[in-house]
């Protein structure tokens, strides 16, 4: 093999006992069950093996939580912003000071290099922190009114109970993005994670209910519901849920957009991505490069934002083949908690078979495949190295989302159908162009450029600051969550006319009576 990797993982025991000193550290105090026991099992792809079994929530036990969830709500929407400001505050000491135990926990159960989880949690402190700027900053307008001796003005209200859907490649990081928001706009939270990482779940929800104890909030301001697809379809169904903010597939999302819609409710969808990266031909290639080999072999390629196309011009396509592919067999494959690591373990067996079955697509297609051979490191782990495939257009399998870390090379000749390729997948979150020429980062920004909620000059696909709003177009799903104004999906916009005159003159001048 001339890729690096670790030769030996650590065993289950050694995995089981970081992750319940963390979570003891932490002060999460859920009984956890031994593997094969009844509950979720909670797995780790370090190795393939069950860690613990997590207890369950029953239907019952979710309808509890939404109740809950709901009376809390009468209480906290009309709690000042700023002093629900101070929970999402403790929470983030909380999050600073047991950071490295979270990110073990990340490691163990999601798989990610150490560097990665640490990044994760540390997401989760840059949110609260801007969400705690933000109670203070929830403003509405004052609208010049037609009529004199009245006021027109946009006041913001909390919308009530918001159902988060997580998914596993995010486990901590996206659930603190829409709780920290939705409790600073006077939201209660109930939480289904997904149940491939059902460990950090019970981590964060230990440190919410101490930031809650802290500060002297309720606790039923945010809740937890473990358990598989049938305790996520309570969340969405439920009319007492104003918001279902899901965070997963463009399958699952198709299933959870029109339920909520039915009932009236609104959804908030992050879904798949298809990322693209154009590489011009004044493109600085070393800076390319680096971007591009982060951006497709981070995470083993399991990011919403994972780069999973380059676009580049003939006349540097095979140099950025060359110098990819020269990277990619550098990269150390293996235990993501170890010194060194870069790309850790797909999450279970069926992305590895998914991995395998777009490769063989891809090469049916004429596809040139370089890497993306399994790592042996044991039978029920499934690492692999990354694959660059050089193709010979944007076939059927291009217009897919392989969860895995495969990146298509295509060509292009000009501008024009280079963006023209980078729009043409029916996913719209993130893309990236590499170029020195000011005109065509320009162009690539317009209106008639990238049509992805992330457009990326001279910087990979992935890596998301938390300042700015984060989602994607079409079949992403359109949902906006984190920075910027993203805060209004999480409150109701009210118009208020207020008179302070003796008069009532009527709207566009009409009279009655």
């Amino acid at each position: 093999m001339t890729s690096m990797h670790t030769s030996t993982l650590p065993t289950a025991d050694d995995l089981r006992d970081r992750v319940r000193a963390a979570l003891q550290a932490i002060g999460a105090h859920t009984a956890l069950g031994e593997p094969g026991g009844p509950g979720l099992p909670a797995s780790t792809p370090v190795t393939g093996d069950v860690l613990f079994a997590v207890p369950e929530s029953t239907r019952e036990d979710a309808d509890a939580a939404i109740t809950d969830a709901a009376r809390a709500f009468q209480t906290w929407r009309v709690t000042p912003a700023p002093v629900r400001g101070a929970l999402v505050s403790r929470l983030g000491e909380l999050l600073v000071e047991h950071k490295a135990d979270l990110a073990t926990i990340v490691t163990a159960e999601a798989g990610k290099i150490t560097s990665e989880a640490l990044g994760e949690v540390q997401e989760m402190i840059d949110i609260c922190q801007f969400a705690v700027g933000l109670s203070r900053q929830l403003y509405g307008k004052t609208i010049a009114s037609e009529r004199p001796g009245h006021r027109l003005m946009e006041t913001w209200h909390p919308l009530g109970v918001v159902g988060v859907i997580t998914a596993f490649n995010f486990p901590v990081a996206v659930w603190a993005w829409n709780t920290a928001v939705a409790l600073v706009c006077g939201n209660t939270v109930v939480w289904k994670p997904s149940e491939l990482t059902p460990l950090t779940a019970v981590a964060c929800q230990a440190l919410i209910e101490r930031a809650a104890d802290d500060v002297g909030a309720p606790r039923d301001v945010s809740r937890l519901v473990q358990g598989a697809r049938e305790i996520g379809e309570l969340l969405v169904d439920d009319p007492r849920v104003a918001l279902v903010s899901a965070t997963g597939s463009v399958r699952m999302g198709r299933q959870v957009g029109p339920r909520v819609a039915a009932r009236f409710g609104k959804a908030l969808l992050e879904l798949g991505g298809n990322n693209a990266a154009i590489v011009t031909p004044s493109a600085d290639l070393d800076l390319a490069v680096r971007g591009i080999v982060f951006s497709a072999a981070g995470t083993a390629g399991q990011r919403c934002t994972t780069m999973r196309r380059v676009i580049a011009h003939r006349s540097v396509v095979d140099t950025v083949i060359e110098r990819v592919a020269s990277a990619y067999r550098s990269l150390p494959v293996g235990d993501p908690s170890a010194d060194g690591t870069l790309v850790g373990p797909l999450i279970h067996e069926r992305s590895h078979r998914d991995m395998v079955a777009a490769l063989d697509r891809a090469r049916a297609d004429g596809g040139e495949v370089t890497g993306g051979e399994r790592v042996d490191l044991g039978e029920g782990a499934y690492y692999v190295r990354p694959a660059v495939v050089r193709m010979p257009g944007q076939t059927a399998v291009v217009h897919d989302e392989t969860f895995a870390p495969i990146l298509y090379v295509l060509t292009y000749d000009d501008l024009d159908e280079a963006i023209a390729l980078n729009n043409a997948v029916p996913q719209g979150l993130s893309s990236a162009i590499f170029t020195t020429d000011m005109r065509e980062a320009e162009r690539f920004m317009a209106a008639d450029g990238s049509d992805c909620g992330i457009a990326n000059v001279n910087i990979g696909t992935s890596g998301a600051e938390i300042g700015g709003a984060f989602g994607g177009e079409k079949q992403t799903g359109g949902g906006r969550e984190s920075g910027s104004d993203s805060w209004k999906a999480y409150m109701r916009r009210a118009t208020n006319t207020v008179n302070y005159s003796s008069e009532l003159p009527l709207a566009q001048g009409v009279t009655f009576g």
